[in-house]
């Protein structure tokens, strides 16, 4: 059965909220087949489901947070290490090697790391128990963005695993945070499981 032929019997079935945007939440049970086909659609009784519009928003604001800390943390970082300049590109900076400047590497990869650390914890507070699927969209985003700034798409393993350590990281704290302020929320689905 697709989603959207479930969908649309899940609201014949008396599931309040469909097509709102909003949660569903059963009339009744006609024999529990609300319920199983609200499992089927994706939608658990008593859930909420964001609208596209909320999610942008907080997709915006993710972004927003991210490109702001890394500009903080960069700037900490080049004042730490006493550097001469500070380059407007280091979150897009993938080509720094380690044999021409030591310092600025260590700078581009210390901001990198502490704005993905940073961000997870941040991230927990506006997306809620979300977190990992906001940290993957943007380091994505953050991906493609790089990609055109620099104008060539980035090959440098050391960078990679720098990315993949980072978002690691955000995933796993952002979500730790997330589990423990949300315990009492009870819009998102707990599973028990038996």
């Amino acid at each position: 059965m697709g989603g959207l032929e479930t969908h649309e019997k899940c609201c014949a079935l008396g599931v309040i909220g469909c097509g709102s945007g909003g949660g569903h939440r059963s009339r009744n049970t006609l024999e529990g087949k609300t319920s199983e086909l609200c499992f089927q659609a994706g939608h658990l009784p008593g859930t909420t489901i964001a609208g596209t519009k909320t999610v942008l928003v907080h997709l915006l604001l993710c972004l927003a947070i991210f490109y702001s800390v890394y500009y903080m943390t960069a700037s900490v970082c080049f004042g730490a290490f006493r550097l001469d300049t500070f380059d407007g590109l280091i979150p897009f900076d993938f080509k720094t090697d380690l044999s021409d400047s030591h310092s600025k590497y260590l700078v581009n990869l210390l901001s990198m790391e502490l704005t993905y650390f940073t961000c997870g914890l941040l991230f927990a507070a506006v997306v809620k128990r979300w977190v990992w699927d906001y940290a993957i969209t943007v380091t994505i985003i953050h991906v493609a963005v790089t990609s055109a700034v620099m104008m060539e798409f980035p090959q440098i393993w050391q960078w990679w695993l720098a990315i993949g350590c980072g978002l690691f990281l955000m995933i796993c704290n952002g979500q730790l945070v997330a589990h423990f302020a949300c315990q009492s929320d009870q819009s998102y689905p707990v599973f028990d499981g038996s």
